[in-house]
């Protein structure tokens, strides 16, 4: 019956601010993230390490893409001229290659994007820092990063941090 009766009773909001602040006083910043990622040092290195590190992969995929397109072209152009037995085989070599091909594709893939999620999470992580840093020395009440639909010009902080990450 004591539950019933709560359950009914309309929800009372006796919490009060714990501090009253004029709205002037609070001092808000952003964070765009999508360009702290594409134009901060930090991350331009990263994405050259990371082209790097996968350049030969690249190259082989490119050398197999290659060797696909060149069989299929080959098959098309000769194939009707050719004998059953040859034609077969090439198409069985087409088949072969193109598996081949997709496996070496999506395996770049994968691993492309496991080392871009490490590097952009250790990114991250220095960033975070960085902001946290501005943050209690400029006397920051909040600072937002994306998604937010609107921040003016005036609390965008993201030149700063992009500095800063430089500066490191």
């Amino acid at each position: 019956v004591l539950a019933a009766s709560a359950a009914t009773a309309p929800a009372q909001t006796t919490a009060a601010p714990a501090a009253s602040v004029p709205l002037s006083a609070i001092r808000i910043g952003f964070v765009n993230t999508e360009r702290l990622f594409r134009e901060a040092s930090p991350a331009k290195r990263a994405q050259a390490k990371l082209e790097k590190e996968f350049a030969t992969r690249d190259a082989e995929v490119q050398k197999l893409t290659k060797q696909t397109r060149d069989l299929q072209s080959s098959l098309d152009k000769d194939g009707a001229t050719m004998a059953e037995s040859d034609r077969r085989n090439m198409e069985r070599d087409l088949a072969n290659l193109s598996r081949d091909l997709q496996r070496a594709q999506r395996e770049f893939r994968e691993d492309l994007n496991l080392r871009r999620n490490e590097e952009l999470a250790s990114l991250q992580e220095r960033a975070n820092k960085v902001i946290q840093q501005i943050a209690e020395a400029e006397k920051f009440d909040l600072i937002l990063q994306d998604p937010v639909v609107y921040a003016s010009q005036r609390i965008d902080i993201t030149d700063k941090v992009t500095k800063a990450l430089a500066d490191k």
